[in-house]
Parts: C-alpha cells; structure tokens; sequence
C-alpha cells in the first residue's frame, strides 16, 4: 500500500507566548515540523500533508522548500475536523498522523505501526505513563483489546486510574477514515470534533485495533510551552551526544554540546564543552576543538587543532591547520595543510597557503596567501573602497611586517618583505623591500606640555 502522512499543524500555542507558530518554535536549530517531516521522508511517504491555521503563510514560507502539500483548517475544531481538512489529497493506501509539536517521533517506531495496518487493523500509539494527567485513557475490554479512548476531562475516576495513554499518532486505511470521519461528533466537554473516537467506530465495526508503544516515552512528548521545548532540546542533544560516543567520538561532557544540522567525525576525534555545530560539518581524524566554539558549514581537515572561543563559518581546512583562539574564520576561507590562524584574527574569502600564518589581532579579506606567507600582527587587507570589494595577492616566502595596512587592488610578489607599520597602495615587486611610513623626528630635551598652575 501507499503511505500518506497527514501532519497537524493549525495550532496556535499560546502558551508559548510566541507570535511565532508553535510548530516553528526550532529544535536543534530547525522548526519542530520539519524533524516531523524528515520523519516521514524516512518512511518514504508518497504525500505528505501539513494541515494549517494559525500563522499559516509563517508556515508556508518556513516549509517553501519542502514537498509537502498543505490544508487549510480556517476554524480549530478538533483533530478529527483538522484531519478531515486533508481529506480530499489523501491516496487509497495507508494513512498516518502525526503532530508538528512532538518532534522526536522515531522512524522505526512508526514503522513498526504501520506493519500491522490493514482492511481489518488500524494501528493506534499509546504510551504508558507515571502520570496520565491531561492525556486521554486507553480504554480495553475484557479480551484486553483496545475498544475506546476517553478523553480526560470526560473520563470517569476509575478511567482516570488507567495509565495507558493515547499519543495521538495512529494510522489506517484512507478508506477506513473517508468512512469514519464524517460520523465525528462535537457532544463532548471541548465541543470538538476528537480523531481518537474513530476509535470505537472501529471497535463496533469488527476492526481490531493494535496498539504499538515508543521505545522511550519522549519520543511522543508534546511542546506546549518553553520549559518543554527545553526539556526536549536537551533530550535531543543527548541522545546525539551518546550516538557520536558510541561511533568513537571523545566527549569532555556529552551534556554540553549542541549539534543543530549533521556532525560526521573520523576517528579520534575530541571535543570539549560549549560547542555548537550547525548546518553541515565535518571533522577529519583526529581533529580536537576547544572549549566554546562555534562552527557552522564547514570541513575541519584532519589532526587540526581549533582553539577555544573560536568561530568557523563556511571554511574549509586541509589538515593539520591550528586556529584561534579567539579567531573568526568567514565564509570563503580557505586554509592550505599547515597553515596557522591565530588569536583575534578574522578572515574572510581568503585563501591561505601550506604553512603560512597569520598569527595575531589581524584582518585579512578578499585575498590570496602562497606558501609560508608570515603575516605580523595587526596586518589588514583594506578590501573595501565604499562601493566594491577588491583582492590582495601576496606571494610565496613574502614577510609582512606587523601593522601594515595593504590597499587593495595590490600584489605583494614572491619573499617580498613589507617593513613594519607600513600602507602599501602599489604593488611590491618579488624579493624587493617595501617599507612606507612618516619621517621619524627627534627633538632632545624636549618640555611635555602640562597644565597652567
């Protein structure tokens, strides 16, 4: 059978006390909907539908980028009439719902779900708990079928005490639910019409409804405010954290990291506490990243070392580089195997040649390092006229004195050196000498100016 995932998402989530949908609230640095819709790539949906409301257009602009067909539910109605809003897309196959605020739904969970659905089965997801409050109870009958599901504010005291609960994920046929659907009823305590009542149609109908439950109960753990967007961030992350560990990665603490995109590590590779990954990186064999830095769409080569507090975007290192600390690394950047970039220094679309460096407190933008380039301290490449960027070319062997400024357009030529506190504004020629600076002036015995006494 095919497969459809309806996905709701119409809800406004006040508690959060957000403009913002709650369903674009991020985990793991992207809206909690798409972690439900990468869910469903993964069980290789032919359609997936993301019922809307609140914040609709937000919604549609966040997920512009997504093959996802949307439905509007104009009124919040319940589940049952949220559902019914994707109705008309759905295939003849099989149908699964999901929420766009429970985030850690696991593929294989699912999975295992929709294994047992047909004709005569619809899969419902319950989930046992220490505390029940707020969820709707399980009801089975004396074979220890599953027959209903009361919700909790109209659950008696003794349905109250069961504590098998319902997720709100469950699949069936799209047949089963064009049938089902249309019966809903809003005589309930909510006034809604409430999905989870297909569940006794089904019961009177002779459809046996099998119950799976998650591997742990935060797979199907709900964001309904900040405190558990937090609580689930965290649960997130860790779980990241200990499937790097087990692939060979060495945590300092795995509780203090954040990963938010994909991080593929070679072996031996080491980081410490307060690192944030996001986009796409990658570590190379063993790599070691101090503590508190930040690197995003990047390609760290191996056996380089990143120093702590440094910020890597967009970069590409060979191997065996070593970066701050404190360093920036913009996007554009490029660092040849050995080349160096020290503390309080900022590059960006630069490319910096094997075993060059550039050590301390400089700017180099828009330019082009050879080999063993040594680059001294407080050295900027002045790249900006106001209204175009302009390159910096300096060659193989060339020494650059500390705080020369270099105005681009310009070359410095192969050993070239620049004397110190130079401004370079024409091009120095290969193995020349190039030194511009105020005539230094000298007066003996020469009276301070003070004040008037």
């Amino acid at each position: 059978m095919t497969l459809d995932v309806v996905i709701l998402a119409a809800g406004q989530g006040t508690r959060m006390r957000s403009t913002l949908p709650k369903v674009l609230h991020r985990l793991a640095g992207k809206p909690m909907v798409r972690h439900v819709i990468d869910t469903a790539r993964g069980l290789e949906a032919e359609r997936t539908h993301v019922v809307v409301g609140h914040g609709a257009e937000k919604v549609r602009e966040a997920l512009a980028d997504c093959e996802v067909h949307f439905a509007l539910q104009a009124e919040q109605k319940g589940t049952g009439h949220a559902v019914a809003q994707a109705l008309e897309g759905l295939g003849e196959g099989k149908v699964l719902v999901l929420y766009g605020d429970v985030p850690l739904i696991r593929r294989e969970t699912l999975a295992g779900l929709l294994d047992g659905v047909d004709d005569d089965h619809l899969g419902l997801l319950t989930v046992t708990l220490a505390d029940p409050t707020g969820y709707g109870r399980i009801l089975r009958n004396a074979e220890g079928e599953a027959v209903a599901i009361v919700e909790h504010k109209d659950a008696s005291q003794t349905e109250l005490a069961i504590a098998e609960c319902n997720t709100g994920i469950m699949a069936m046929t799209a047949a089963q639910l064009r049938r089902w659907l249309p019966r809903l009823s809003a005589d309930n305590a909510q006034g809604e019409y409430y999905l989870t009542d297909i569940i006794a149609m089904a019961a009177a109908e002779g459809v046996r409804i099998v119950t799976a439950q998650p591997a742990d109960p935060l797979e199907v753990e709900g964001v309904n405010n900040r405190l558990q967007m937090a609580r689930l961030e965290r649960a997130h992350q860790l779980a990241t954290a200990e499937r790097l560990m087990a692939d060979g990665v060495a945590l300092i603490d795995p509780t203090r990291i954040d990963i938010r995109g994909t991080l593929t590590c070679g072996h031996d590779v080491e980081i410490d506490v307060g690192c944030v990954f996001e986009g796409n990186v990658e570590l190379g064999e063993g790599v070691r990243i101090g503590p508190h830095c930040v690197i995003r769409d990047s390609h760290i080569g191996a056996e380089t070392v990143i120093e702590p507090h440094s910020v890597i975007e967009g970069t590409v290192i060979a191997g065996r580089g070593r970066v701050g600390p404190f360093a920036r690394l913009r996007p554009g950047t490029r660092l040849a195997v050995g080349a160096k970039v020290g503390n309080f220094v900022e590059t960006k679309n630069a490319e910096v040649g094997e075993g060059s460096k550039i050590n301390h407190l400089s700017y180099v933008g828009d330019a082009r390092l050879g080999r063993d380039v040594n680059v001294g301290a407080g050295t900027i490449t002045c790249n900006y006229d106001g209204a175009h960027k302009h390159r910096t070319e300096i060659g193989d062997g060339a020494f650059i004195g500390s705080n020369t400024a270099l105005v681009a357009p310009v070359s410095v030529g192969s050993n070239a050196t620049v004397g110190a506190g130079s401004t370079i504004s024409k091009d120095v020629a290969d193995n020349a000498l190039a030194v511009s600076r105020g005539r230094q002036i000298s007066k003996a015995d020469w009276p301070r100016p003070s004040k008037d006494r």
